[in-house]
């Protein structure tokens, strides 16, 4: 029972993270499945047949705030579950060990970019609204998808910075949209799992736990997203982009750094993070109505091809 209830609390926490700012849920439950013995492809498994449930309220809730372009989530989607399924149907045969700490540094130098633009100089002018093609969205939805099953979690982490790094789109409707279209992910990806691996090893009762704290979660980070100023939301996200792919990147083979090194970086990258926030919150305050003007005529523009 108490395992239960704390897989029901992680399941809460992450998906109110996951449904603010775009990322998190399935590393954090692949996280402690597998420290509690789960093997991977159970342990991915079992998070993406959670995940079914609790993308469907998030997007649903989303949905109902305005915080989804479904162009987006079409055209990112629809290769993403393509990927996943893939991404799922292989993992027993694919090892990530190598690839992870590629991608942490190619997600590392995104989630920079991503902190430093939203903090210095908050909304893109010049892009903001123009159309995300298919030619970026649909390879951006194979490797994230791809990611996203083999790792256990991936989709908000990948996609998310990406699109963000874009400067076309807004903070809350790019944290929206990755939510919303990762319902098709869990579902290519849970497919994918019963035809590699079958129901073994998957705790049904472990499935509903978690999928149980993230739909209580699901409307709260929704509402959240719709409400926090974009500036300050782009720096919020961009500092987790940070810190989980430091994290990774410390742990891995390539660099396996000690305790103390890596607890370092956490506090520096905490202490410029939170010093990003306020700084962000500050300059939202003074330039609020110039980032209304621009999310306004974002919504407003003409689509260009």
């Amino acid at each position: 029972m108490r395992k239960l209830l704390l897989l029901a609390l992680v399941g809460l926490g992450a998906q109110l993270v996951d449904g603010s700012l775009g990322m998190a849920y399935g590393v954090t439950s692949t996280t402690l499945l597998l420290a509690i013995g789960t093997n991977p492809a159970a342990a991915s498994a079992t998070v993406h047949l959670a995940e079914i449930g609790t993308t469907l309220v998030s997007g649903a809730s989303h949905w109902r705030f305005g915080n989804v372009d479904w162009k987006v989530v079409a055209k990112i989607g629809i290769p993403g579950a393509i990927g996943a399924f893939a991404g799922a149907t292989f993992l027993s045969n694919l090892s990530t060990d190598t690839a992870a700490p590629l991608m942490s540094i190619i997600l590392l130098v995104l989630g920079l970019y991503v902190l430093i633009r939203f903090t210095t100089f908050g909304l893109p002018k010049g892009r903001l609204g123009k159309p995300l093609r298919k030619r970026f969205l649909g390879p951006l939805g194979l490797v994230a998808g791809f990611v996203d099953s083999t790792g256990g979690g991936g989709w908000g982490p990948v996609g998310t910075p990406a699109i963000l790094a874009s400067g076309r789109l807004e903070p809350r409707k790019t944290i929206g949209s990755i939510d919303t279209s990762e319902f098709l992910v869990a579902i290519a990806a849970s497919i994918g799992f019963i035809v590699g691996i079958g129901s073994e090893g998957v705790n049904y009762t472990w499935v509903l736990a978690l999928l149980l704290g993230g739909i209580i979660a699901a409307p709260i980070a929704a509402w959240l997203v719709r409400h926090i100023p974009p500036r300050v939301l782009g720096s919020a996200v961009g500092g987790v982009i940070i810190l989980t792919n430091t994290r990774t990147l410390l742990r891995s083979d390539w660099i396996d750094a000690s305790n103390g090194v890596r607890y370092t970086f956490y506090a520096v990258i905490y202490a410029v993070w939170a010093a990003a926030i306020v700084y962000s919150v500050q300059q939202y305050r003074k330039n609020r109505a110039e980032d209304e003007q621009i999310i306004a005529e974002s919504e407003t523009a003409e689509p260009v091809h």
